[in-house]
């Protein structure tokens, strides 16, 4: 087995365990996007008579069966092999013969693994959109099931003004809807061909068409100059990371309200025993451990957004292995975000406010009295504000 890089000599193992890492185990997810842009290049050498008809048939056919087996599990990126780059040359060429080795002329492993990861990601920011449109839809559908209901609203824990569950289910709803959007709008970074670009400074002597592979491959546009992609690395990643946080403390916010109002405390909602779990010790308890989870997932999300950006944030121009480090948090906040957004519609279907549990603070309607006040007697509002404050006080002397 070679590297793409080999030379001849010989790679201490201590070297490789450590600057390859985990890259054989990420690529993985990358293999069939990896087989997608690659073909997507060949195609492109072939129009440019770079590459006869003849090898291009063979090496298509060779890729497609090799994303298939992959996909059947019948193989997997070792370490020895490095990364996802190597393992599907490596392959191709066993495969089909010396057309294999033809598949690399104009491209580097930097902009091969860059277009795979953009695809990718493309792919994800669809589901984890979609996924928190179906989580807003959940609370939308909660409203109308039960939005009626009078709840407390509350402002430094302590119950302030009147609120329902439609309003507390619409407004989270509002604003899932709209970390929705703000997933989308990362396409503006990620929507861009690197292909053509290959180590950063482009394929002097090849004439590739990056327009070509930009069209081929569905990207809104050919990123330039060449040097500009290996700086915008880590960029659209970060941004990435930033919407999923920014979703993912939303929902771990969701969490905590549900999780107060599950308490005995409060006892606002029910839910039910399938997504509840017990004590080892405590034979009476039901254990709401999903919105747990949930709310601390927040701050894994966050710390993956902290970990992408202090990899890059020093780094001077041009490539540099520190930027395949982004790969790891990148697709751990992917990963335990697609996790939330795939469970909690179906959780939410679950929750079951209680109304005959709800208790109301009397003075809770304070701020509509003073508000009455102003507007019937046309006094300023301080001065309803007061008036309203002293009747309050009255009444609770009268309670006592």
């Amino acid at each position: 087995m070679s590297r793409l890089w080999d030379k001849g000599g010989r790679l201490d193992e201590r070297v490789l365990a450590l600057t390859a890492g985990e890259d054989h185990a990420l690529d993985d997810r990358l293999v069939a996007y990896d087989v997608r842009a690659s073909i997507a290049h060949v195609e492109m050498l072939a129009e440019a008579n770079l590459l006869s008809v003849g090898d291009l048939e063979i090496i298509r056919d060779g890729l497609t069966a090799l994303a298939k087996s992959h996909a059947r599990g019948e193989w997997q990126v070792t370490l020895e092999q490095e990364d996802g780059q190597t393992a599907l040359e490596n392959r191709l060429t066993a495969r089909i013969g010396a057309a294999g080795a033809r598949v690399h002329l104009g491209r580097s492993r930097n902009d091969q693994v860059l277009a795979a990861l953009r695809l990718y990601m493309r792919d994800a920011i669809a589901m984890l959109a979609t996924g928190a449109d179906a989580i807003s839809e959940a609370l939308n559908t909660l409203a109308t099931r039960q939005g009626q209901a009078v709840i407390p609203g509350y402002t430094h824990m302590q119950q302030a003004m009147p609120s329902t569950v439609d309003w507390w289910a619409r407004g989270f709803a509002a604003e899932i809807c709209d970390n929705a959007a703000g997933l989308r709008q990362t396409l503006r970074r990620i929507d861009r061909n690197p292909l053509g670009s290959a180590a950063g400074y482009g394929t002097p002597g090849v004439p590739v068409s990056r327009e070509s592979t930009r069209a081929k491959l569905d990207f809104a546009e050919v990123q330039e100059p060449v040097t500009a992609v290996q700086l915008s690395r880590g960029k659209a990643e970060s941004q990435l990371l930033f919407e999923i946080t920014l979703l993912m403390q939303d929902l771990g916010r969701l969490a905590a309200d549900i999780l107060l109002f599950y308490t005995r405390e409060f006892a606002f909602v029910e839910l039910p025993a399938d997504i509840t779990t017990g004590s080892s010790i405590m034979p009476q308890k039901r254990n709401p451990d999903v919105f747990e989870i949930i709310r601390g997932r927040s701050a894994t999300a966050l710390a993956c957004l902290v970990e992408a950006l202090g990899i890059y944030s020093r780094l001077p121009s041009g490539y540099h292995r520190d930027l395949q480090l982004i790969k790891a948090p990148l697709f751990r906040g992917i990963d335990i975000c697609s996790q939330v957004v795939g469970i909690l519609p179906s959780l939410l279907e679950g929750v079951r406010f209680v109304p005959g549990n709800i208790q109301l603070d009397p003075a809770i309607h304070a701020t509509t009295r003073a508000n009455e006040l102003a507007v019937k007697e046309g006094i300023p509002f301080r001065e309803a504000y007061r008036r309203a404050a002293v009747e309050l006080n009255a009444k609770a002397a009268d309670t006592d």
